[in-house]
């Protein structure tokens, strides 16, 4: 019996690792979150708990070798150190941090790699995302540390623009919606920017074939499938997903600021990582984009016609 400890796991990509991890019968599956959103899944046992109340999370975690800790849910190094000194001493087997390919300082040197150039501060241009990826970064820096020190080894995981069931950004579904209204959908009339994409599905069997795997031990992977996407090409594929003809219009990048148009993705600026280093380490295919996004669709319009 593996004892798994999930820090974080109530939606997005923690919720579909937890609903897969809770189909083995020789997973103990723990998950710690505010309790805001329950997950209520047969063989899921759940604890309430604020990770930066470390009183009570000493108290509340069970005793146990676990395994596996995946946190989901660490975004500075406060909250990481909060979760590694709150676990019991000598019972880690394997930590694994979700990250993100923002911890990449810009650069033209593409596809950026593992071992790119890191933040080595906010991004006021962000604006309120402004400390994301920098804070992420320390917080990297953090787990390795307490790893070290404490002699347990971790994996950071660094997935590019995921996309999915539960995703509660508004990034495909934004696309969703406009089709579903049959709305016109507005693209940048430069169409040369491009972006790579993981599923959540992907995540999720990347992140359970990484757990106690010695080969992922003190490193850190981009998570991102090969294909390149454009504004262009979302719109292909949508096409094909729903079997609809897309309406569409451009404007320039200027004039989509300048209306507010919540585009979800780069408009004039290249996102693109590769993701190989963990392809060959787990021997993983990823899944193609229009798969990906016909099984997201499907979720969407089930979701849809049961909240009708």
């Amino acid at each position: 019996m593996k004892n798994v400890l999930v820090i974080g796991g109530s939606y997005f990509v923690g919720r579909v690792f937890v609903e897969a991890l809770a189909t083995n019968p020789d997973c103990r599956v723990v998950v710690v979150n505010r309790g805001n959103h329950p997950l209520c899944l047969e063989g899921v046992e759940e604890i309430a708990c604020d990770r930066n109340n470390t009183a009570r999370l000493r108290e509340a975690l069970p005793s146990l070798p676990w395994d596996g800790v995946v946190d989901f849910c660490g975004y500075t190094p406060k909250d990481v150190r909060n979760v590694v000194l709150s676990l019991p001493r000598g019972l880690v087997g394997h930590y694994i941090f979700i990250s993100t390919t923002s911890v990449y300082a810009p650069t033209r040197s593409l596809p950026i790699r593992e071992n790119g150039l890191k933040l080595t501060g906010p991004q006021p241009e962000l604006g309120p995302a402004a400390g994301y990826g920098f804070q992420k970064w320390l917080a990297e820096q953090t787990v390795s540390t307490h790893a070290r020190q404490l002699g347990f080894p971790c994996t950071c995981l660094r997935p590019s623009i995921i996309y999915g069931p539960y995703n509660y950004a508004p990034r495909e579904k934004y696309f969703f919606d406009l089709i579903d209204k049959n709305q016109i959908v507005i693209l940048p009339d430069n169409p040369l920017a491009l972006f790579q994409f993981v599923s959540v599905w992907d995540v999720a069997e990347i992140i359970r074939r990484s757990m106690g795997n010695p080969d992922t031990f003190g490193k850190a992977f981009n998570l991102s499938a090969e294909e390149l996407i454009s504004y262009e090409r979302l719109v292909e594929v949508l096409e094909t997903i729903t079997e609809r003809a897309v309406p569409t219009r451009t404007m320039s990048v200027s004039e989509i600021d300048a209306r507010r148009i919540p585009l979800p993705f780069p408009l004039d600026d290249h996102l693109i990582y590769s993701g190989d280093l963990v392809r060959r380490t787990l021997d993983f295919q990823y899944t193609s984009f229009t798969a990906g996004m016909q099984k997201t669709y499907a979720w969407y319009r089930q979701t849809k016609t049961h909240s009708e």
